[in-house]
């Protein structure tokens, strides 16, 4: 079987000796805003890899979690800011490309726990469903701090009071959209 997982520069170093597929990733069920178990490390077997998103098999039972098992399949990717690769479900990865992640500014972790559209619907649950964030905040999984997510698509208005002036007298001032 390849393994050129191995090899790879964002999983160097962080291998068991006697068991060169094996390492330990953050998994959880969700960030602060969607649950309220804390992440956990748990040892993975490493079964495959594309491009900076790896997969492998869960080989020990998570003590408080619901979404992950012994012998998950699970996927998962290095960031930033944690002392092991975080475990990433499919929608987080599909959506994680239309926004920019800004590191949590006490540990510096680079990515979320949960996709985009679940935390919005989380912290802005009266939001118009034809309504399109900009931008807003989370509170790092890892830490409490603060994160910053900002739309690639749809960025915030940048420049001061040009980009405010004519849409800011029509609205109240604590309305997002």
């Amino acid at each position: 079987m390849g393994s050129k997982w191995r090899e790879h520069a964002k999983l160097k170093g962080r291998f068991m000796p006697d068991h060169p597929d094996d390492l330990q990733v953050f998994v959880h069920d969700g960030g602060p805003r969607l649950s309220r178990n804390p992440a956990e490390a748990v040892w993975v077997t490493v079964t495959g890899v594309d491009g900076e998103v790896f997969r492998g098999r869960v080989l020990n039972q998570p003590h408080n979690l619901r979404s992950v098992r012994q012998g998950s399949e699970i996927k998962f990717v290095v960031a930033d800011g944690a002392e092991f690769p975080v475990m990433a479900s499919d929608k987080y990865l599909r959506e994680r490309e239309a926004w920019v992640i800004h590191p949590c500014r006490k540990c510096g972790f680079s990515e979320l726990f949960d996709a985009p559209s679940d935390l919005i619907r989380a912290v802005f649950p009266d939001t118009p469903a034809d309504a399109q964030m900009s931008m807003f905040t989370s509170f790092c999984p890892l830490c409490g701090g603060v994160q910053g997510v900002e739309s690639k698509g749809n960025p915030a208005p940048s420049g001061g009071e040009a980009a405010l002036a004519p849409q800011a007298a029509e609205r109240p001032w604590w309305r997002f959209w």
